[in-house]
């Protein structure tokens, strides 16, 4: 078997790429995402992010790709790990460049090794960790970092001398809802009434919201969609990872996987969010608002979410990294799981423990969580 590494998605073609994904859903694996992050420059050139996918081949055969990307920083991978970098500094060592496999700029969790047909995981990872070592020393890597692993890989990957990191996420489930209230009936009557409290201050203040998917998405809604999304960087002094020849390379190529939420107010649009629609899962991604509106993000990116979902069948609702008020709003707290090589061994004990009282500590507030749901005892 051979590691084959392409410094190019574009190079490396969508038949290729679209040759190991077969019916996967997932938008974030599709050879057009990561070519409009290739084509729109957001990444390669000084962005830090160069494109180096694996390949897996077998006398020619393939047996699995590995989109990843050689960084030389840690910037929008949202498993943090800028403590390694520091105790790396102090030792004297060099934590970049590092090689990550994981989807830019999108704490997703997902399939970030991509099989082809009859190809088992257990398979490529024994060859991948038999590899790591080699790879390191030739590219001169730190490390190598598996992000936001799918659950069903994580007993293959629990297999592996790696070490686990461990997250919190919040997500929504549809249990065959068939409108916003037969869901919010499912919670006590404290967290429903606070809820509906939210959505009639926007109904009040005369704001509504417009729904356009695919080739429905307007280039002016795009355009004004994207300076809110970097007005939102820009409120904490910094630029969007994300150029608009992106989002345009998406909406040309990819557009049914696009939905645009517009919030108005008197036909004038007042805050934009953009999601991702998978298989069977809504992604929320990316907002930015004209004017600060009490619960106006709340009604925008969860609530239009969840009615999104219920009006279309879909069973899973990805709100994004973060936020723990998503709790009080439905959203259940899950476990997101990433794997992590380091090619200096003096380090593993160090970060072995820091990786084992992350994880305890994870846990136990995913307890306390689970307690803290807005749902009836009996729901």
């Amino acid at each position: 078997m051979q590691l084959n590494i392409h410094s190019s998605t574009l190079k490396l073609g969508p038949t290729q790429w679209q040759s190991y994904l077969s019916n996967d859903g997932d938008p974030f694996s599709q050879f057009a995402f990561h070519a409009a992050l290739e084509r729109s420059q957001s990444v390669g050139g000084k962005s830090g992010w160069q494109i180096l996918h694996l390949e897996i081949t077998d006398q020619g055969k393939p047996l699995a790709l590995i989109p990843s990307y050689l960084k030389q920083h840690s910037w929008g991978e949202y498993v943090f790990d800028f403590e390694w970098a520091n105790a790396y500094q102090r030792y004297g060592l060099n934590y970049y460049p590092k090689l990550i496999s994981a989807v830019p700029f999108t704490p997703c969790a997902g399939p970030r090794i991509l099989l082809a047909p009859k190809v088992e995981l257990t398979k490529v990872l024994a060859l991948l960790q038999q590899q790591l070592p080699h790879l390191c020393a030739k590219l001169n890597l730190s490390s190598w970092h598996w992000l936001f692993a799918q659950a069903p890989d994580w007993p293959i990957a629990e297999q592996q001398n790696w070490h686990r990191r461990t997250g919190c996420q919040y997500h929504w489930y549809n249990h065959d809802y068939t409108s916003f209230s037969d869901f919010a009936a499912r919670l006590t009557s404290r967290k429903r009434k606070s809820i509906n409290k939210e959505r009639r201050a926007i109904v009040q203040q005369d704001i509504d919201f417009t729904w356009q998917q695919g080739h429905t998405i307007e280039t002016e809604a795009l355009n004004k969609f994207y300076a809110c999304y970097q007005s939102t960087y820009l409120k904490r002094s910094r630029q969007g990872y994300l150029t608009f020849e992106f989002f345009a390379e998406l909406l040309a190529n990819m557009p049914n996987n696009l939905l645009l939420v517009t919030a108005n107010r008197e036909g004038q649009p007042l805050a934009y969010a953009l999601f991702f629609i998978g298989k069977d899962t809504l992604y929320g991604r990316y907002w930015g608002c004209l004017e600060e509106v009490e619960f106006l993000h709340f009604e925008t990116c969860y609530y239009q979410g969840i009615d999104y979902c219920i009006a279309n069948n879909l069973s899973h609702f990805d709100a994004g990294a973060q936020g723990e008020h998503k709790l009080a709003r439905g959203f259940i707290p899950q476990l997101t799981h990433s794997y992590h090589y380091l090619a200096e061994a003096g380090f593993d004990e160090a970060i072995g423990q820091y990786c084992k009282a992350e994880t305890a500590q994870i846990e136990d507030y995913m307890q306390w969580a689970q307690q803290a749901l807005p749902y009836k005892a009996d729901a």
